[in-house]
């Protein structure tokens, strides 16, 4: 009786020595880098702070495609970084307005539900900021 006691403590000790040792290396394996999927680009975080000189091109950039919420903003001056917050709310205000703008548009006419020149805007602003979501 004590042989198959000893057995099974000896066989259960050896099960969880085995699980220890493979739950760490199969953790290792799992990493926080993006990868690639078919049809669709890598999300690169967002950086935590723009240039102020990459926020005003892009201020201007939306402005000039009829963003009325970039024409109000107020540029940067006086630092040379800022927040990327700034450059993601002016992204999303941005969208909101064009997408508005344009819902009446055929759907034929339309990218992400906004004009292509509107679509084409924010993602020149984007990308002059180095901003991928927003």
């Amino acid at each position: 009786m004590k042989l198959i006691v000893r057995t099974g403590l000896v066989a259960a000790t050896a099960l969880g020595a085995v699980a220890t040792a493979v739950v760490p290396a199969s953790a290792a394996v799992v990493t926080d880098d993006p990868r690639p999927v078919a049809g669709a680009h890598a999300v690169v975080p967002n950086p935590k702070t723009i240039k102020a000189a990459g926020y005003n091109q892009a201020r201007s950039t939306l402005a000039k495609a009829g963003s009325q919420t970039a024409a109000k903003s107020h540029p940067v001056h006086g630092k040379t970084d800022v927040p990327v917050s700034y450059g993601t709310s002016l992204l999303a205000a941005a969208r909101d307005e064009f997408r508005q703008t344009d819902k009446k548009l055929p759907p034929k006419d339309k990218k992400s539900d906004m004009s292509i020149d509107h679509y084409n805007a924010v993602h020149s602003a984007a990308k002059t900021m180095g901003i991928d979501t927003w």
